[in-house]
């Protein structure tokens, strides 16, 4: 079974850093696609950034570009959403997502204060 667990969300700064990890389980490398998605109060859900570890990445959002890189950690079995500069707007639950599978991890939360 594919597994998905996200954590590292938590309360920052505007200007400041988080890195969110997925912890994947399951997926062959055919399947290992992995996305970061996030919903905002109010909102429906966007797609930050996703990897393919055959692909390489694609960005779903313009907002996030400069500021916010995805990586693949072998050794830790993880895709990483490293998250810097971020702003207020940055604010919402982040879901990491194996679109072929679709899976779902649960939801970490992220605040920016101002």
């Amino acid at each position: 079974d594919v597994q998905l667990q996200a954590s590292g969300g938590g309360l920052v700064q505007a200007g400041g850093s988080l890195r969110l990890s997925c912890i994947v389980s399951g997926l062959s490398l055919d399947e290992y696609v992995i996305g970061w998605f996030r919903e905002a109060p109010g909102k429906e859900r966007e797609g930050v950034l996703c990897l393919s570890r055959r692909d390489g990445t694609t960005s779903y959002t313009d907002s996030v570009k400069g500021r916010f890189t995805i990586s693949n950690d072998n050794a830790r079995n993880t895709v990483d959403l490293q998250m810097n500069n971020m702003k207020t707007e940055d604010t919402a639950v982040y879901y990491c997502n194996a679109p072929l599978k679709n899976v779902w991890g649960q939801g970490t939360q992220v605040t920016v204060s101002s």
